[in-house]
């Protein structure tokens, strides 16, 4: 990893000099070695002889074997003192605070057209059969929220009776449940949508369906995944007479 800090080198609790950080690094574990030039390093430094190695690096440096840089990642934090599991635990927390949700629908094609799929409306199509606009897709977004920040489910909040007006935007719902979500402490962080179907086909209309969802969540394009598949004519889905919707969602707390 490249240094960030400056460095000082001391004495005497005094700084006597400033270091030239160019072209200094630091060294990350573990690191990958041939176990053949491994077993050659050791036999030429016993761990009982008179010097001292902080690495296996350090060891082949030693025996003049070629030691090759890759680029490192931060987040491989190395534990040597206390403080080192003190920050690794501070990570880990940090991580546990994001969450999970899987949210899935399923509707047959019924009477009446445009299809409401994703957010937009494919003309031509036949619309899925459903109390609301039968939008799978933002139905299993949806629940894939409530279900990481543990919510319930979109049919708990919205029944399929006269407590949620008939024909209803599907977009109207899943914002209702983003505002919720964000009441809850979380906000999402990136979406992955599969939709599944022989009919339509939504190819063209998968970068529309991503750029409407990230509207509706308040988040960048490059954060959605909408993915496509023709049901390989298997059950409703791969026979025509239905679409089915997966979605996977992370969210993290507000801060």
């Amino acid at each position: 990893m490249p240094v960030a800090e400056t460095l000082k080198r001391v004495a005497d609790g005094r700084v006597v000099a400033t270091v030239d950080r160019d072209g200094v690094g630091t060294a990350q574990t573990p690191q990958g070695v041939r176990r053949a030039l491994l077993r050659e390093a050791f036999a030429a430094h016993p761990p009982d002889g008179p010097e001292t190695f902080t690495d296996e690096a350090a060891l082949l440096e030693a025996c003049r074997i070629a030691v090759h840089a890759i680029p490192g990642d931060p987040s491989n934090l190395k534990v040597t003192l206390p403080d080192d599991l003190r920050r690794v635990d501070s990570v880990l927390r940090g991580n546990a605070a994001r969450r999970i949700g899987l949210g899935s629908d399923r509707h047959p094609f019924g009477p009446g057209r445009p299809l409401a799929i994703g957010g937009i409306e494919v003309a031509g199509a036949p619309r899925l059969h459903g109390h609301s606009d039968g939008d799978v897709a933002l139905h299993a977004v949806a629940d894939a929220l409530l279900g990481a920040a543990a919510l319930g489910d979109l049919g708990r909040l919205f029944p399929a009776d006269d407590r949620t007006p008939r024909g209803i935007a599907s977009s109207e719902l899943l914002r209702d449940v983003v505002g919720r979500v964000a009441r809850a402490g979380f906000r999402p962080v990136n979406v992955d949508l599969v939709i599944v179907g022989a009919r339509p086909r939504l190819a063209a209309r998968l970068g529309d369906i991503a750029e409407r969802l990230a509207a509706l969540l308040g988040l960048p394009s490059a954060a959605v995944n909408v993915k496509a598949s023709t049901g390989n004519l298997e059950g409703m889905e791969g026979a025509g007479r239905g679409i089915s919707a997966q979605a996977i969602v992370l969210l993290e707390p507000i801060p």
